[in-house]
């Protein structure tokens, strides 16, 4: 499957997770901005990938990244941004989404693990509630927390002599 093919709308992620539900296989969704892909952004798809048969990532959308990062972002448009998750070869399929957080996604999709980065732990996922209410689980993976975007972003600011 090409990179472009794993990028795909919700109803054809949740068909697909029917098909592999029925072979008996196991889906985790990961989600995120991942907007100027680093080492953690691997290292945290790679782990939840580790934690089912296939993973599903949802990519917050461009309206929803500014919403929840502010106006100065994403750095990366959402299309870019869903292409380089997809060709990450732990990812199966990639939805992007304009909602605030993934609780749709979660209804329609129903993971068995849904997975978040370790500025999390499992008593503190958001969507905990609503991933256990149908039996699922949650976790967590990656690497600690030494790699961010915003970050990132702020040295090279620094590097070509930029206000932080």
């Amino acid at each position: 499957m090409s990179t472009l093919d794993k990028v795909r709308r919700l109803e054809d992620v949740v068909a697909q997770r029917e098909r592999w539900r029925a072979e008996g296989k196991t889906v985790a969704l990961a989600n995120g901005i991942f907007d100027l892909l680093h080492v953690g952004h691997v290292r945290y798809l790679e782990g939840a990938r580790e934690l089912a048969d296939h993973l599903v990532v949802a990519v917050n959308s461009d309206a929803s990244t500014r919403a929840y990062k502010g106006p100065g972002r994403p750095h990366i448009p959402e299309g870019e941004r869903a292409e380089m998750v997809a060709a990450l070869a732990c990812t199966d399929q990639v939805v992007v989404f304009d909602e605030p957080n993934v609780r749709g996604i979660i209804r329609a999709l129903k993971p068995d693990v849904h997975v978040k980065g370790t500025d999390y732990t499992p008593e503190s996922i958001p969507e905990a509630d609503e991933v256990r209410a149908y039996g699922g689980r949650v976790a967590v993976a990656g690497d600690p927390k030494n790699h961010s975007t915003t970050e990132l972003a702020r040295r090279l600011r620094a590097e070509r002599g930029e206000p932080g």
